[in-house]
């Protein structure tokens, strides 16, 4: 937990000097505005001491108004403090968006492996608490702590016994600190763990609905929840009594205070060394003062919140990204080979073999099909192929060129593929086909969506290939979706076509139809397909079998 906590501020300074200019205005603003501020009480003592001689002068009309152009000097510096926060606030969402759309695509497949990453893009939404959070420390926190500064050095002045009270104060926020700030922050990051696993499991039931609907009469989703719930409300109550603990010191701290003063003052008073002025004027720094140190220990709970949020945030950007930079070993015009040298993969986390000493070849423009009982490694192999995850053992070469040295970017893109895991994204079919590449010319798309026979479905939508399609595909036929992802994985007319299951539960003659058109030795990419349907074994040049991870037979025609 000390780790997670150390990492929390050092994620909280790092955010702060992004936008170090902006908070060192508002820095400045809030050192006016709490010297201004002290014009108030000197202003009362002065008016004050010029009303005990009953009479209107001129100087306390210019007493008067000196000490409302102070309160109106102070809401103008305030306001220009909330316009330089909303600037941070905005950058720091502007931020956060870009930072997760564009760190997600590149994520490596093992960092996620043991999560869901719809679940984890929830993180975006601690943003909002960082916007709100960081708001009221950066204006509330640095006026309060000059207050506080400024007051005591001006109660100083008054008499030298309260210089003891301002040491007694700043021991006060100097316990708060020590004692309760780090165990409040780590119930604050238990409190939010346990928040993201009761969404997390409301999701699941909302992605699963129709499970659970068929399910019957069961409770599951309520016992479930009620169980999550629980451990959240026992967190949150840990972390509600350190901030009762703050607030009791708090208090306590303020009822010492103010009777210590009144009673001291009314001495001081009474024996003439303060006049009584001086002892309003001191009286209402004091509840200044007391006022900002309320603000501080209140406001720590904003300052937990933030903490856990970028910790939080930190789930997704601590994970370690693919490499940007590498090779490119090979051009548009130029043929390729990949080949496979003793490559095996183990599920992450144990030594269980998915794939053992795979040797394979894939040349230009060859067909191979792969065929294997269900878990004997086909899908995975594909997977290395595509550069999605990284063998544990051997190598992967691309034009004698090793994959990990290889520019993954640019390899990608002349890789098309048609995986189990792919669907369509919300979005209109011409996104979901060219993911908005302007490279791609309107002849090529609609070759596309000619050739994968999804032509007749976008003549049906009234608005073509510019028709919203929803998340996954929903509300669209199973066909048309698999249609849509093996457009888009030919539509730039890669040099090497990977596809798993590409036409399940498609009709005979329309599979046959398009599979003819997959095979044919005119278009430019090789073609690895994973399926159980006997017709590709009649079109592929090469029949694989792979069994327990192993090729254990391969054929040629």
């Amino acid at each position: 937990m000390a780790k997670s906590i150390l990492t929390a501020w050092q994620r909280l300074i790092s955010l702060l000097e992004l936008d170090k200019r902006d908070i060192f205005q508002t820095f400045y603003y809030a050192i006016f505005a709490g010297l201004v501020n002290l014009s108030l009480p000197l202003g009362i003592q002065a008016i004050i001491n010029l009303l005990q001689g009953a009479q209107i002068s001129t100087s306390w009309i210019i007493l008067v108004v000196l000490v409302t152009l102070g309160v109106v000097f102070v809401g103008l510096l305030q306001l220009m403090q909330i316009r330089i926060i909303e600037n941070v606030q905005q950058k720091i969402f502007t931020r956060a968006s870009f930072e997760f759309s564009y760190r997600f695509p590149k994520i490596k497949m093992s960092e996620l492996q043991n999560f869901y990453p719809p679940e984890l893009a929830n993180r975006f939404f601690d943003t909002l608490t960082i916007q709100k959070g960081l708001a009221k420390i950066l204006v509330d926190f640095p006026a309060a702590l000059l207050q506080i500064i400024f007051g005591l050095m001006l109660l100083s002045f008054y008499h030298p016994f309260f210089i003891i009270y301002g040491f007694l104060l700043l021991l006060l926020i100097y316990i708060v600190f020590k004692y309760t700030a780090v165990k409040g922050l780590e119930t604050s990051l238990k409190e939010s763990k346990n928040k993201y696993k009761v969404a997390h499991w409301i999701q699941e039931v909302a992605r699963s609905i129709i499970s659970f609907k068929l399910s019957g009469s069961t409770s599951h989703a309520l016992d479930k929840n009620d169980t999550l719930v629980n451990d959240y409300l026992v967190a949150r109550e840990s972390h509600f009594r350190i901030l009762i603990i703050q607030f009791i010191q708090m208090i306590g701290f303020k009822v010492l205070v103010t009777a210590g003063l009144l009673l001291i003052g009314g001495i001081l008073v009474l024996n003439q060394q303060m006049n009584i002025g001086q002892f309003v004027a001191a009286e209402i720094i004091i509840l200044l003062v007391i006022g900002s140190v309320e603000k501080l220990i209140v406001g720590l709970e904003s300052l937990y919140d933030v903490l856990t949020s970028l910790e939080k945030l930190g789930q997704v950007v601590d994970k370690e990204l693919e490499p940007q930079k590498g090779e490119k070993p090979f051009t548009e015009n130029q043929s390729f080979t990949i080949e496979l040298d003793q490559v095996s993969y183990n599920v992450p986390g144990s030594n269980k073999n998915i794939l053992k000493n795979i040797n394979l070849t894939i040349t230009e423009n060859c067909t191979i099909l792969m065929q294997g009982s269900s878990g004997s490694g086909k899908s995975t192999l594909l997977r290395l192929i595509a550069a999605l995850v990284e063998p544990d053992k051997g190598s992967i070469y691309v034009n004698n060129v090793a994959l990990k040295g290889v520019h993954l970017n640019y390899y990608r893109s002349y890789l098309g593929q048609s995986l189990t895991e792919e669907s369509p994204f919300e979005g209109t079919i011409l996104n979901n086909i060219t993911f908005g590449d302007p490279e791609v010319s309107r002849d090529d798309l609609y070759w596309a969506i000619e050739k994968v026979g999804l032509m007749q479905f976008v003549k049906e939508q009234h608005k073509g290939v510019q028709t919203v399609l929803y998340p996954e595909g929903k509300q669209i036929p199973y066909t048309i979706a698999k249609k849509i992802v093996l457009a888009r994985s030919i539509v730039r007319k890669p040099k090497l076509l990977i596809l798993k299951d590409p036409l399940d539960q498609f009709g005979e003659t329309e599979a046959r139809q398009i599979m003819d058109f997959l095979v044919e030795p005119s278009n430019p990419w090789a073609l690895v397909v994973v399926s159980q349907n006997a017709e590709w074994v009649k079109r592929c040049g090469r029949v694989i079998t792979i069994e327990e991870g192993k090729i254990i037979k391969e054929q040629k025609k």
